[in-house]
């Protein structure tokens, strides 16, 4: 790839200067950018997927130096519509369709189908700043990295009390642990995953594709390989993308349950060293239906179920505490222990159903 930028020293440093307009106008100029194939994978976003190819579109990257692939999963809304629409305006966004409608295999097939010697994977419920492709760009070549990406800002699906709450809970530590990429770091730092990855397309070549039975946690099962082919992963905190979170109650708990099960049942196709922040929900919901259930037969049991509660209540309310502080709203005090509580038992439930699922034969293949 003959695309360099004049640089400053390596990950441990400090994340240096970041591609200037000049800069990249003197590359342009050159002709030396490399063709950036963007991968968005999608099904029934019709809310979501013009906000983002709009966002791509603002992007200052040459558009002759990028393509889009949206790879459709068989939406039932309008969302191929819309994509159709969007290609007719701005020729570098394909539409292309998968019928078997799971992420991975949509992501194989834009992989498959890209023309660029850098992919860079999007996801339809992002927005993107219109510098994101080039900060991609540039830090894959100053860092000399196999893959990098960046840290994802939560935006509320609307101005109200909930959609700002669930906004929130997927952003504290105390609702989603030490995920730095959602929590947010201050210099460029070697990861075990990123999220919306901008990779090297030669990785796909050494490493292979996305593992096809993976609905969730494919990304973390790829750069899982990625990291045993000797591959870097760099989290830069000046690439920032900005993620629309679920604005209902019921859409946020399916959400939260099916993360829960993916957290455990890629474990039965291959072996992912999940963190261990992954399995606490799970470990808690265990926990209180051991403690519950025991408690029936030895009331003693009782007080340390009422114990494990009132310990997670106080510190719910101490995390809701710190955000009601940081944003000047009284009422999170009330809202954030609720919504963490939401979080933290369908999270768990669909980490006890994903056990089920390791543990009971296959019934059929996954959609």
């Amino acid at each position: 790839m003959d695309f360099r930028f004049r640089t400053s020293p390596g990950p441990r440093g400090r994340s240096g200067a970041i591609p200037s307009a000049d800069s990249l106008e003197r590359v342009r100029s050159t002709g030396t950018l490399p063709l950036v194939s963007v991968v968005v994978p999608c099904r029934n976003e019709a809310l979501t997927i013009r906000n983002c190819l709009q966002s791509l579109a603002a992007n200052t990257y040459p558009k002759e130096r990028m393509e889009c692939l949206v790879v459709d999963g068989a939406s039932s809304d309008s969302t191929a519509d819309i994509i159709s629409e969007l290609s007719q305006i701005h020729p570098w966004i394909r539409l292309l369709r998968n019928p078997k409608r799971i992420t991975p295999i949509s992501l194989n097939i834009g992989i498959q189908n890209a023309s660029g010697e850098v992919i860079l994977r999007l996801d339809a419920h992002g927005t993107y700043p219109p510098d994101y492709v080039s900060k991609c760009v540039y830090y894959l070549e100053r860092f000399g990295a196999d893959n990098v990406g960046g840290v994802i800002r939560t935006i509320p699906a609307g101005d109200t009390l909930l959609a700002q709450t669930l906004a929130l809970v997927i952003s504290h530590p105390f609702g989603i642990g030490n995920s730095s990429f959602r929590t947010g770091v201050r210099e460029p730092r070697e990861a075990d995953t990123v999220p919306f990855g901008c990779f090297r397309k030669s990785v796909f070549q050494r490493v292979g594709l996305f593992h096809e039975k993976l609905a969730r946690s494919q990304d973390m099962e790829f750069n899982v390989r990625l990291r045993r082919a000797r591959g870097r992963i760099i989290l830069v905190p000046d690439i920032v993308s900005n993620y629309l979170s679920r604005s209902t109650l019921k859409s946020f708990l399916k959400h939260c349950f099916t993360n829960g099960v993916w957290a455990l049942y890629p474990l039965k196709f291959v072996r992912i060293p999940f963190s261990i922040r992954h399995y606490i929900p799970l470990i808690a919901v265990l926990t209180l239906l051991g403690l519950g259930g025991t408690s029936l037969v030895y009331p003693m049991f009782g007080l340390a179920l009422a114990f494990a509660i009132l310990l997670y209540v106080l510190t719910s309310v101490c995390a809701a505490s710190h955000i009601a502080l940081r944003e000047r709203r009284a009422s999170y005090l009330f809202t954030m222990p609720f919504a963490f509580a939401c979080l933290h038992l369908s999270y768990g439930l669909g980490s006890l159903v994903g056990l089920f699922k390791i543990i009971l034969p296959e019934r059929g293949s996954e959609d």
